[in-house]
């Protein structure tokens, strides 16, 4: 009898946990202290399915790549709790851009446990931080091009994927989003043009530094774009025909 008691108590006990992690990532999208600006983006962002799939949890250190002002900063920093940490990293062309809005989302201390980091890209690899985890989200578009007339300068594309990858502990989950371009497009064109990637190059270059492709989320796809309009058009903000690629560094 006190076998079968305590069989059922351990049952309870792991679908409460189960029931607590599949709920966390509503919770830190219900949060109440994310601003209406934040949540006007959610629908079409669908951050709740994209923190699970990328397996964001609580207690771990997560690298936020071209973190930008901090979106997805903001809602796994919920979801890591206090026991997990948040870096908001861009490079310094980037961190101009978005300044105000980093101060605006970290002011009186308001996320404790998410801290910035701004260095070149090809020197993360010289950081000490490890990270259980990594995403970066609208941003690997911008390593094949430069435009220094708009003050963003060329990028070691390798090298900064290569940082990447050593910040990240065996068996971590790198999760990339980006708005797709046609197969085959160039990607130095299109990224400066119309800020698209072909997923394939994307692919390609992960797995050259290691990167495993573990699964492709289908819920940020739509078939009505037509891959060859720029991402900024009203109709196109955040409702582009997206690649959710996640890769893992093996163990």
């Amino acid at each position: 009898m006190k076998a079968k008691i305590l069989s059922a108590l351990l049952c309870c006990a792991s679908l409460a946990s189960t029931f607590v992690h599949a709920d966390v990532y509503s919770d830190a999208v219900a949060n109440s202290a994310r601003s209406e600006k934040d949540r006007a983006l959610d629908e079409r962002r669908k951050p709740e399915q994209v923190m699970r799939f990328f397996e964001i949890k609580p207690g771990m250190k997560v690298l936020d790549v071209f973190a930008g002002g901090g979106y997805y900063s903001e809602l796994m920093s919920y979801v890591v709790s206090n026991s997990g940490h948040i870096t908001m990293y861009n490079n310094q062309p980037w961190q101009r851009f978005v300044q105000k809005s980093v101060d605006e989302r970290l002011k009186d201390n308001r996320l404790a446990n998410v801290s910035t980091l701004i260095v070149k890209p090809e020197e993360l690899k010289n950081t000490k931080v490890k990270y259980d985890a990594a995403v970066f989200v609208l941003g690997m578009h911008d390593l094949y091009y430069a435009h220094p007339e708009n003050g963003w300068p060329e990028i070691d594309k390798t090298k900064f994927l290569q940082g990447i990858y050593s910040k990240l502990e065996p068996g971590a989950v790198f999760g990339v989003i980006d708005a797709n371009a046609v197969k085959g497009a160039d990607n130095e064109h299109v990224g400066k043009s119309i800020h698209r990637v072909d997923p394939e190059a994307v692919i390609k270059d992960l797995e050259a530094v290691g990167f495993v492709l573990e699964a492709q989320g289908e819920f940020l796809r739509n078939p009505k774009d037509d891959l060859t309009t720029s991402v900024f058009l009203p109709e196109n903000r955040y409702n582009t025909d997206r690649s959710v690629l996640k890769f893992r560094k093996p163990k």
